[in-house]
């Protein structure tokens, strides 16, 4: 054999050995596929860890501007209680990062009933939950207690988690959970829920409700409720 072609043998064997073990081996060593693999673990654990988007919920004070809502034993206004509470739930929830509270009014402003003001604020906003906020009023001042109004099937879930938490908070009579088709909840494209926290013509239920420690308790048992229908407890 000439000893050109001997070389050409060697190198060609040489290169098939190398060949060989890139194969079984794969790309590396041992110690350079671990130290791999350990920082793309790095970057999983990175994008496990990156903070959510915060869930929305739309707080609706109910009525406002000319709509006053019902007026208590004493002379006040149902709009002003209902935008008290609600600005209190926005208050609290700032310090809540994985839930973002919009308000369908934060001043005593007018929302067209016709034009269905309240559930299109929700709607637009692609909203996760719809809590709307009101007092009661009945021509018996003795009638008393809270109760929460669904509509929508995929809401009575909220319902119950809301009447709970507002009767914790309240102590009021507990006058349960309910169907109807108020357009604020029938209108709205995510769980919605109506809640009448008392009555304000019962003197009674009406100056607690009145007071800022209510109104805190009120708000708190709101964004409690709202946590646990969103299993962010």
């Amino acid at each position: 054999m000439k000893k050109g072609s001997s070389m050409i043998i060697i190198l060609l064997s040489a290169l098939m050995i190398v060949l060989l073990y890139q194969l079984v081996s794969g790309e590396g060593t041992a110690s350079e596929r671990k130290s791999i693999m350990e920082d793309r673990s790095d970057e999983i654990r990175t994008l496990e860890h990156q903070p959510e988007t915060p869930y929305k919920v739309v707080i609706d004070p109910g009525h406002g501007g000319k709509d006053n809502g019902s007026t208590g034993a004493s002379g006040n206004f149902e709009k002003d209680l209902t935008l008290q509470v609600a600005l209190k739930v926005e208050e609290l929830a700032k310090q809540e990062s994985q839930i973002e509270v919009y308000l369908t009014r934060s001043e005593d402003r007018f929302l067209s009933s016709a034009d269905r003001e309240r559930p299109e604020i929700a709607n637009q906003l692609g909203a996760d939950l719809f809590i709307s906020i009101h007092g009661n009023t009945y021509e018996d001042p003795s009638v008393s207690g809270a109760e929460t109004f669904y509509y929508h099937k995929n809401s009575l879930f909220l319902a119950k988690i809301m009447q709970k938490h507002m009767i914790q908070a309240s102590g009021f009579r507990d006058r349960g959970v309910k169907k109807e088709d108020f357009f604020v909840l029938k209108d709205t494209n995510m769980p919605a829920v109506l809640l009448e926290m008392g009555y304000l013509t019962n003197p009674q239920e009406e100056n607690e409700m009145l007071t800022e420690d209510f109104q805190y308790r009120m708000a708190s048992s709101i964004l409690d409720g709202i946590k646990e229908a969103l299993n962010l407890n």
